[in-house]
């Protein structure tokens, strides 16, 4: 039998649990298994030494020393529990510490450590038990896992099976852990699969995530490689360092034991809505191969070590490992056994090293939305401020028409209007304004309305469905929704090429914006709420007048290279910024507010494009995102080979970029931009969400580009659900596959929520 580990810490630093199983064929008597925990001022030691359970009292000091075989000649000291209890593969005490679990065989033996006796049998598994854990926050609730490849969580104090679980995985389960921060149970299997469970009342054991752990260890090392500012060719080829010394890749990672690891000292960040280290949870994972740091909030790797990148190192492939570590130290003890031989390494960690030296993100950038420095004078955002300073000067077309004589059908006179007989008509030359409101009612709205409110900022999420409208006739998809920045219009984009405005509470008749050939695939409100901008399959990207209902200025086909994948208003209603390919685009517009209903028919608005950027590695855009209602140089990207870019334009070129950002393609990216209804943090505005079909949502920091909380459970599998931030910037909704919380729906439906009360 391969021997097998277990250390972790409990109440005191000269306290520990260590089980250790041995052989039965052999002609010396070894300690099976064996676990520490400490009393007031004496130790308690209670170890399995074949088929026996014995309790043995034990000074201080006696805690110091690790006997792993008896002298020869002497017999163990201490009070026998129980014999010939079978195969035992673990040990675990209560929190209470009056309480052993002893897994043996299909079954486990809950044994009284003072009274010396069995109080529980729980039997209900097909296989072998493997492991074992007490709930912390419910001592009488027992949670086992077995080669049956299933967890049953039992009562022990009446002994009886509350939940069993299905079959998870075609491979027998080896490790369990519970941790009580947040309330997860986390399972490892020996495929190299991490499952994570919900342990919160009325989740009802719902399956968080699943983790490979092969996956996440070849996508860390290529992020480690990278360093944030690699080109992405670079940073997606594998790793070959083990390969060129003809060593062979490993299969799979069987976890073989699972320990808690606290990081609240290392991985620092200023707290920001609750996101500080010390709500973090994190855990230690040994396997075959190596150990690694597995972050519960993120779900991503923090460190990894491996046995072979240590030369002086016997063992490089362990049967059985064991990791302890305390609470606020940066010492981590490894126990380790070979699967090949009868080899036992003891390692001692500094964890703070291993991590700090492996950290993905560049501890001397600090990115933030919030701009720092002044507008340079060769920044592309400094063409507004230089040229409408000035003067405008003369038309052009008053100065071509005193130099040269224009060709003008049926008039000849320069100083009569044409009757533009020569032109083709407009569409919309003699239509009737029917979307029309009155001034005085618009304008009164904007003085009285809910924007003079407060958002509460401990009002609770919406949940409750208020309000229902159908968009279409027929069957026509919502690509696309936005509120104005007042919170009184909601424009919604639609397959059917339409573009809809509602007012913020569904009433009302819709103003229907028409013109686009394709489906409407970006919306966006201007600051001052008097513009909305749209993007369309169509190549086409339009500026339409709330006010008037209009269109007032068209960007054809012929401008883009390619089609136009994001648009918006930015660096607060000065340009438009638009992602076309792989470049990202700055362009000047102006819009004539000419009332002339004779000539309005006629294009007096114009756009340049000033600025344009190419991504790094020249990778399509799928996504964009900067703030528009406050000055910020900051622009975020997300391409197609799933990296993730951000752009200063203040010194017109990439700032940093990390790669493996999702395992698909980013297909939006959502900042958190604030309201005008309430007042955040101003660390808060450096918080942005991704989100990529298949691969739920991650919140990242701007600051370190580092992901710090990721949110799975949602189906989103196959069409690209949209994300958003509450005003209040504390909670994250998104649209999913099963119509929960979806505010756009495939079937043309509208919904709206309100919270509770």
């Amino acid at each position: 039998m391969i021997p097998v580990f277990h250390i972790y810490w409990k109440n005191c630093f000269h306290s520990m649990f260590l089980i250790l199983s041995g052989s039965q064929s052999d002609t010396k008597a070894h300690c099976y298994s064996a676990c520490y925990f400490r009393g007031e001022g004496c130790g308690v030691r209670v170890s399995l030494w074949l088929d026996a359970v014995i309790l043995r009292l034990l000074t201080p000091f006696d805690n110091l020393t690790l006997t792993l075989n008896p002298p020869l000649g002497l017999s163990p000291r201490g009070v026998i529990m129980g014999t010939l209890l079978g195969q035992v593969l673990c040990l675990r005490l209560s929190p209470d510490d009056r309480t052993v679990a002893v897994c043996a065989g299909n079954k486990i033996l809950m044994l009284d450590i003072e009274s010396r006796s069995i109080l529980a049998e729980l039997e209900g598994h097909q296989g072998h038990v493997t492991a074992a854990e007490f709930c912390p926050w419910q001592t009488h609730i027992i949670i086992s896992v077995s080669e049956d490849r299933s967890f049953k969580v039992w009562d022990h104090h009446v002994g009886s099976l509350i939940y069993n679980s299905p079959v998870l995985t075609a491979f027998p389960l080896l490790s369990l852990l519970i941790d009580a921060k947040s309330r997860q149970l986390v399972t490892g299997c020996a495929n190299g699969q991490l499952w994570i469970f919900s342990l919160v009342e009325g989740h009802h054991y719902r399956c968080v995530t699943r983790v490979s752990l092969k996956k996440k260890s070849e996508s860390f090392s290529r992020r480690v490689e990278s360093r944030l500012c690699s080109l992405p060719e670079e940073s997606q080829r594998p790793c070959t360092h083990g390969l060129e010394k003809g060593e062979e890749v490993e299969a799979s990672l069987p976890i073989l034991g699972l320990a808690p690891c606290d990081l609240s000292a290392i991985v620092s960040a200023p707290c920001v809505w609750g996101l500080s280290s010390e709500t973090t949870s994190c855990l230690w994972i040994g396997s075959s191969a190596g150990l690694f740091i597995f972050n519960l909030a993120n779900f991503e790797l923090e460190a990894v070590l491996h046995y072979r990148d240590f030369r002086s190192l016997s063992i490089h492939v362990a049967g059985s490992c064991a990791v302890m570590s305390k609470a606020n130290d940066d010492k981590a003890i490894c126990l380790l056994t070979s699967l090949f031989g009868r080899k036992i390494v003891m390692l001692e960690i500094r964890v703070a090293a291993l991590v700090r030296s492996q950290q993905g993100h560049d501890a001397g950038r600090h990115l933030s939305v919030l701009p720092r420095t002044c507008v340079g004078p060769t920044s592309p955002l400094c063409f507004t401020t230089a040229k409408e300073s000035k003067t405008p000067p003369a038309p052009q077309r008053q100065s071509a028409g005193r130099s040269t004589v224009k060709d003008q059908p049926l008039v000849f006179h320069t100083k009569v209007r044409s009757s533009g007989y020569a032109s083709a008509p407009h569409i919309t030359m003699f239509s009737p304004k029917a979307n029309t409101r009155k001034r005085g009612d618009h304008s009164s709205r904007r003085r009285d309305g809910p924007r003079c409110k407060e958002y509460p900022l401990e009002s609770s999420p919406p949940t409750k469905l208020y309000k229902q409208r159908v968009l279409a006739h027929g069957p026509a998809a919502a690509h696309c929704v936005q509120y104005s920045g007042d919170g009184q219009w909601l424009a919604c984009g639609l397959a059917n090429h339409l573009l809809l405005v509602f007012r913020a509470d569904l009433s009302g008749t819709p103003t229907v914006f028409s013109g686009h050939d394709g489906a409407v695939s970006t919306v966006c409100w201007s600051h001052d709420s008097r513009w909305l901008l749209s993007a369309s399959q169509d190549g086409t990207l339009r500026l339409w007048s709330l006010r008037r209902a209009e269109l007032a200025l068209c960007v054809g086909k012929d401008v883009f290279s390619k089609p136009v994948r994001s648009a918006q208003f930015y660096y607060v209603d000065t340009f438009v910024l638009l992602s076309s390919g792989p470049e990202l685009q700055l362009l000047k517009y102006h819009i004539d507010t000419c009332k002339d209903e004779i000539q309005r028919y006629k294009q007096k608005s114009r756009c340049k494009r000033v600025f344009r950027l190419p991504t790094t590695g020249r990778t399509e855009i799928t996504s964009l995102s900067a703030v528009n209602d406050f000055y910020s140089y900051l622009v975020l990207t997300a391409g197609r080979n799933r990296t993730l870019e951000v752009f200063d334009l203040n010194a017109g070129r990439s700032a940093a970029m990390t790669v493996e950002v999702h395992s698909r393609p980013v297909h939006q990216i959502c900042q958190n931009k604030g309201s005008s209804f309430t007042t955040q943090q101003h660390e808060a505005y450096n918080l942005f969400a991704t989100t990529a079909s298949g691969d739920g949502i991650k919140l990242w920091d701007l600051r370190t580009l580092r992901c710090e909380r990721r949110f799975e459970g949602h189906p989103n599998h196959g069409y690209p659900c949209g994300i958003a931030f509450s005003p209040c910037g504390r909670y994250v909704a998104s649209g999913a596959e099963d119509r929960h919380l979806a505010s756009a729906t495939l079937d043309g439906r509208l919904q709206l929520f309100v919270a509770d009360g």
